[in-house]
């Protein structure tokens, strides 16, 4: 293995105390751990060694997966491509924005003898601001006792072009707080509001809000009075901008954004904003897409986004608010992906009046809220926006699939629990039945597809044949054939590859306390169960590791999962026979499962006293 000393950049934290910042720096993770949670969002601290100092630092939450899926580890070697100080109450700080992990250098122990990283004396630092200490050493690696401090921000370093000439160092969005000043960002309007206005005992006045986006993070900016006249005809949705203070930071008003930051912008008299000429290194819009199926297991007034074909569009209706007696203009919308699954959704205001995409358009909606009414349906938020055939590789994944099959399937929705409860053979094609059910309602016996859902316990994994080598081409998964050494063919993409991907195609035996049955199941499902990848499991078979081999499969049993199936009658060495197979599974959900525990009972007529009011 490579002798991660000759890689370590030895002095890189000296050079940060005095102020630069060395570009792509390669540096020791000594320590990672997590941080409290700041309204629910994840946040990481990193301790980075180079061999003669060490220093406090935390990860920007677009890198957050690095430590949730284990790829940074203790000990790692790293190259920070993109990063940040800041000086916090006595001591330097490290925003990590992006990391390359130098896998070929492994985990090694604490390299060289690392010290604290010391303060610089108090007359070589400027600018300097009190602030409430949000960022603390608790706990962590060197920590000592620190005095009431002072914070400062320093330059920003990305690699490539940061600045934008006279505008200066750029800061990212993901770094903005009440105490950060004279700062620039350079950021992509992905929303603009309408111009709202309201009338109280103290007056009246108008106001409009923005979202901005950039590499690090998103942040909404509002509008009043004056700054509506000056701005509001300036920024357009798509535009890339350098919004510079002044411009007051303060703690979001949550219940009017859906956006992921703790902090908000307001335009002041003086803010600069100017559109830039250049768009490189601010990106699209960014979603967090959730699927259709698993809308199930999302709370109640949860915030998502969500991408599918457009199936119906409603006409536009009216209806009266109940406390402001004002009329709303809506239209509701069908929407279908490919799980299966359809919803309705509904937007609102100018955007129903105005909506103009046509049927089996893809649509990708930023900014949804959850409602259970009728099991589960979603709205667009004020805040939120979409995008009618958007130019990104979902929704080219979905007019593939809803062209290629898609446009002929039926389509599965939520039901609301108490209907489940109470659904008959006949009913909702989504209902929750025990084994028993499925077999004494002959479901899969006719010609239709029947769909129905099970909770039940894996008690044995069918361990021969768990996997198939398929092609590695994007969106083929076809079986590909080694026709010699290392050589994969595949008579679809009509090519060779260097290797195989193995996907699960598994059977599985579950039971309930009505009886046993097999499912069949695909790799995504696969993967849930067993807990790693096909690749991975092919490898022990590969390797004879035939302990570790059994004890993965023991460990998949016993599990619990809500089984979402479809039972169709097929033809087997002659002979006809039910098959169900899983098209998706969901560990248990506690909050709902109660729920319809509760829901039933009170189908059953239950003493009601039973509940705790």
């Amino acid at each position: 293995m490579a002798d991660p000393m000759n890689v370590i950049s030895v002095g890189t934290l000296a050079q940060v105390a005095r102020g630069t910042l060395p570009e792509n720096p390669i540096m020791q993770c000594v320590q990672i751990k997590p941080m409290a949670s700041t309204q629910g969002q994840e946040r990481y601290r990193v301790v980075w060694n180079d061999t003669t100092n060490f220093i406090q630092g935390m990860l920007a939450q677009q890198i957050n997966h690095v430590a949730q899926e284990n790829k940074l580890q203790k000990g790692s070697i790293c190259r920070l491509t993109s990063y940040q100080a800041n000086y916090v109450k006595d001591k330097h700080i490290l925003i990590i924005l992006d990391l390359d992990i130098l896998d070929e250098y492994g985990q090694p122990e604490k390299l060289g003898t690392p010290v604290a990283l010391e303060a610089p004396k108090p007359e070589v630092m400027d600018d300097v601001k009190p602030q409430p200490g949000n960022i603390s050493g608790n706990g962590m690696y060197g920590n000592h006792q620190p005095a009431q401090g002072q914070q400062r921000s320093v330059a920003v370093r990305t690699n490539g072009a940061s600045n934008g000439g006279s505008h200066g160092n750029i800061h990212p969005i993901e770094a903005l707080s009440p105490y950060a000043h004279r700062w620039t960002i350079k950021a992509r309007c992905t929303h603009k509001g309408e111009i709202k206005t309201w009338h109280n005992k103290n007056g009246e006045g108008k106001l409009f809000s923005v979202n901005f986006l950039d590499d690090s993070g998103e942040i909404r900016a509002t509008g009043f009075n004056d700054a509506v006249d000056q701005w509001y005809e300036v920024l357009q949705e798509g535009s890339v901008y350098y919004v510079s203070s002044p411009c007051k930071v303060g703690l979001a008003k949550k219940q009017f954004s859906n956006l992921n930051n703790d902090y908000e912008l307001t335009f002041e008299r003086d803010t600069q904003i100017e559109k830039a000429e250049e768009q490189d290194g601010v990106p699209q819009v960014r979603y967090n897409f959730t699927s259709l199926a698993d809308l199930q297991s999302v709370d109640k007034d949860s915030t998502i986004d969500c991408i599918g074909i457009l199936k119906e569009v409603g006409e536009v209706s009216e209806i009266v608010g109940k406390t402001s007696s004002k009329p709303y203009s809506k239209r509701e919308l069908t929407l279908v992906d490919n799980t299966n699954y359809n919803v309705r959704l509904t937007v609102w205001g100018k955007t129903a009046e105005n909506f103009d995409a046509q049927p089996e358009s893809v649509v990708a909606f930023k900014g949804l809220k959850v409602s259970d009414f009728g099991g589960r349906s979603l709205s667009l938020l004020s805040s939120g926006s979409m995008n009618i055939d958007p130019d990104i590789d979902e929704a080219y994944k979905l007019k593939g699939w809803y062209d290629a099959s898609g446009r002929n399937e039926e389509f599965a929705s939520h039901a609301n629990t108490m209907s489940t409860a109470v659904a008959t053979a006949g009913g909702d094609r989504n209902a929750y039945k025990t084994i028993a059910q499925v077999r004494d309602e002959n479901l899969g016996m006719g010609e239709d597809t029947d769909w129905f859902s099970v909770k039940a316990t894996i008690i044995y994994v069918k361990q021969d044949n768990f996997a198939y080598p398929a092609c590695i081409s994007d969106g083929c998964n076809k079986k590909v054939i080694e026709h010699e050494p290392g050589q994969w063919r595949c008579e679809k993409c009509d090519t060779s590859h260097p290797r195989a991907d193995w996907r699960y195609i598994m059977s599985v035996n579950v039971s309930d306390h009505t009886g046993q049955m097999w499912l069949s199941c695909f790799n995504e499902v696969g993967q849930l169960i067993m807990g790693m990848d096909g690749n991975e499991l092919h490898a022990l078979q590969e390797a004879m590791e035939e302990k570790k081999l059994a004890e993965a499969f023991q460990e998949a049993n016993c599990k619990t999962f809500v089984f979402k199936c479809k039972a169709k009658m097929d033809t087997f060495q002659d002979q006809q026979r039910v098959r169900y197979q899983v098209q998706y599974a969901n560990p248990l959900n506690f909050q709902i499962e109660s729920k319809k525990l509760a829901d039933l009972i009170k189908v059953y007529s239950a003493n009601e006293t039973l509940f705790v009011q």
